[in-house]
């Protein structure tokens, strides 16, 4: 593991300039680190909750288009693919999530918040598929950065507008964690 964190966003500036931020931070990471895929959870929404859905798609759509931008192949994993993979259970709570995650890094404390330890057990997953995708190639038919990157960046944005637009917000269910509301 070379680093961990969490891009975070506030609900009290303009739904756009979040995902700016998102694709912003998201593209810095993938110029600085250079990775040879990025590992996404595959969208999964509650019939009682279609606009979180529809706001996770938009942060999806900022995140995929950073990693094309930066020639870094994106592959979706279903998250109980990844709970089972991680924590031998498909149907595993993020606290046991943040369990195994600590044990298989072997880490002095689980990682926190639980949104890092579901982006480690996303990378781990990730990277246990795709090397069990090169198994039995040839060498010379196993490449792994693909095609020599040059990172770029989008068009240049004009700075935000001010606090008079208002982000648009869903409904709060109980037990958020303060940042789980982000995306609603």
């Amino acid at each position: 593991m070379l680093a961990a964190g969490v891009i975070s966003t506030t609900t009290d500036i303009a739904f756009e300039e979040r995902l700016r931020i998102i694709y912003d931070g998201v593209h810095d990471i993938l110029v600085k680190y250079t990775p040879d895929v990025l590992v996404l959870e595959d969208l999964y929404a509650e019939y009682k909750f279609p606009r979180t859905a529809l706001l996770m798609a938009h942060a999806r759509g900022v995140v995929s288009l950073a990693a094309e931008q930066c020639g870094v192949p994106v592959m979706s994993l279903a998250p109980a693919e990844v709970k089972r993979a991680v924590a031998f259970h498909g149907a595993a709570s993020k606290a046991q999530v943040q369990h195994a995650m600590g044990r298989i890094l072997n880490l002095a404390a689980p990682p926190h918040p639980s949104h890092v330890a579901d982006a480690l057990a996303l990378a781990w997953t990730g990277l246990s598929r795709a090397r069990t995708a090169t198994l039995g190639r040839a060498p010379e038919q196993t490449q792994a950065r693909g095609p020599e990157r040059t990172p770029t960046r989008g068009p240049e944005r004009t700075p935000a507008r001010g606090p008079e637009r208002t982000p648009a917000r869903g409904p709060e269910r109980a037990g958020d964690s303060p940042g789980a509301r982000e995306f609603r």
